[in-house]
C-alpha cells in the first residue's frame, strides 16, 4: 500500500525544464560528444530513479553516474539499461562481482584494483566494463602521472576487461585557470603516450558541467553533467522547489520569544506563522534568522531556532496570511524566487549539499 502524501511538504521537481536543461547541455558538448548524467545521492536529491528513467525514454542521456555498485543495482532494478559508470573507488574488491553481472562500469584507481577486476571477470566468464581514473590533481581517487600508463597498458591487454574509458576530474575551473589547464596537460600528456601504443578507449572524459561551456578543448568523447542538468549552474534553469503550507497563525506581542533558546525575541508586535518544515527535511538549522520564506508573493524572514519538524517566518508584513496558504522554501511565488545558491551562501555552504540533504520523508512530486 502507497503511503498518501498527507504532510504538505514536497519537492517539486520539473521535468520538462530538466529536458531543457539536458537539450542545452548536448548542444554546448556538441555533435558526437557524450553526455553522462550523474545521478548518485539520489540524483543530488531530486530522485535517481524517476530521472534515470525520464532521461532514458526521452533519450537525454547515453550514459549514466553513480557514487556506489547499490547506486547503479537500484536503477537497473528501475529498468534503466543504458551504461552506468560507478564513479566511485569500489571497496572491498568482492563488489566488482556485482558491478560485472548488471553491466556497471566500474572505476578503476589503481594496479591492485586493476588486478582485482581481472580475476574476478575471469571467474565469472564475463568481460569486465572498466574506466581508469587518472588524478591529475583533484587528490581524492586515481593514479598519478607516473602510475597511470601502467594500470592502462595492463587492462588494454587483459582478455577479461573492456578499456571502456578513460578519465579525470577538474577540482578548480571556476577559481584558477591556470591549475585546471595543468590537469588537461597531464591528462593529455596520457593520451598522447596511449596512442603511442596503439591501444584504443572506448571514452575520454575531463568535463564536468563547468567545463562544458569553459573548456570546448576537454569534451572528447564524453562529458559529465549533474549541476546543469538540475539547474544549478548559470544559465540554466533551476529544476526543483521545496514548498509547504502554513498551519498555524499567531499574533505575538513585544518581548515574546520564538524557537529554542530563545534567539529570537520580537522587538515589537508581529504576526507569525509556522511551517511544517524543518532540519529534519533537510531545511538546514544553520539558516535560522538568516533565510527568507516566500508567502503571498513576500519574504518572511525566519525567525528563530529551526528545528526538527517546524519553523516559523515574520508574516507581518505579507498580508492576511490564513492557514493553508502556500509556502515556497525555494522556487518562485509572483515575482520573487529563492534559489539553492541564495540559502547556500546563507548557510556557509554550496547548492550541492542542500538539495542532497532533502530527506526521503520529503516526497518529490514530478510535474511533466
Amino acid at each position: 500500500m502507497q503511503m498518501p502524501i498527507l504532510r504538505p511538504t514536497v519537492a517539486e521537481v520539473d521535468l520538462k525544464k530538466l529536458a531543457r536543461n539536458m537539450r542545452k547541455v548536448h548542444e554546448q558538448a556538441g555533435a558526437g560528444v557524450k553526455v553522462l548524467t550523474v545521478l548518485k545521492a539520489n540524483a543530488y536529491g531530486h530522485g535517481a530513479e524517476k530521472l534515470g528513467q525520464f532521461l532514458q525514454q526521452h533519450q537525454l542521456s547515453d550514459f549514466f553516474g553513480t557514487a556506489s555498485v547499490e547506486e547503479g543495482l537500484a536503477l537497473r532494478q528501475a529498468g534503466v539499461t543504458l551504461p552506468i559508470l560507478v564513479l566511485g573507488s569500489i571497496y572491498p574488491f568482492e563488489a566488482f562481482e556485482y558491478a560485472i553481472n548488471n553491466q556497471l562500469a566500474i572505476t578503476i584507481a589503481s594496479l591492485d584494483a586493476a588486478k582485482a577486476v581481472s580475476e574476478i571477470a575471469a571467474k565469472l566468464g564475463k568481460k569486465a566494463l572498466c574506466h581508469v581514473k587518472q588524478d591529475t590533481g583533484m587528490g581524492r581517487i586515481g593514479t598519478r602521472r607516473g602510475g597511470v600508463f601502467n594500470v592502462i597498458e595492463f587492462l588494454a591487454h587483459n582478455p577479461n576487461v573492456i578499456l571502456d574509458g578513460l578519465y579525470t576530474h577538474l577540482s578548480s575551473v571556476e577559481t584558477d585557470p591556470a591549475y585546471t589547464e595543468e590537469q588537461i596537460g597531464y591528462y593529455r600528456d596520457t593520451l598522447t603516450n596511449v596512442k603511442l601504443h596503439d591501444i584504443h578507449i572506448n571514452h575520454c572524459h575531463v568535463a564536468a558541467s563547468s567545463a562544458i561551456a569553459a573548456r570546448p578543448d576537454a569534451h572528447y568523447d564524453m562529458v559529465r553533467t549533474g549541476h546543469s542538468a538540475f539547474g544549478l549552474e548559470k544559465g540554466f534553469e533551476p529544476i526543483l522547489s521545496l514548498k509547504t503550507r502554513v498551519v498555524y497563525v499567531k499574533d505575538v506581542p513585544a518581548g515574546s520569544s520564538i524557537s529554542y533558546n530563545r534567539s529570537f525575541i520580537a522587538p515589537c508586535a508581529m504576526k507569525v506563522a509556522t511551517l511544517p518544515l524543518g532540519y529534519g527535511d533537510g531545511y538546514l538549522r544553520a539558516l535560522s534568522n538568516k533565510a527568507d520564506i516566500l508567502i503571498r508573493g513576500k519574504r518572511c524572514r525566519v525567525l528563530g531556532n529551526v528545528t526538527m519538524d517546524m519553523l516559523m517566518v515574520d508574516i507581518t508584513q505579507a498580508g492576511p496570511v490564513a492557514v493553508g496558504d502556500e509556502a515556497v522554501a525555494v522556487g518562485r511565488q509572483g515575482d520573487e524566487e529563492i534559489t539553492l545558491a541564495e540559502l547556500a551562501q546563507k548557510a556557509g555552504t554550496i547548492d550541492y549539499e542542500l538539495c542532497t540533504l532533502l530527506m526521503p520523508r520529503v516526497p518529490r512530486i514530478y510535474k511533466e
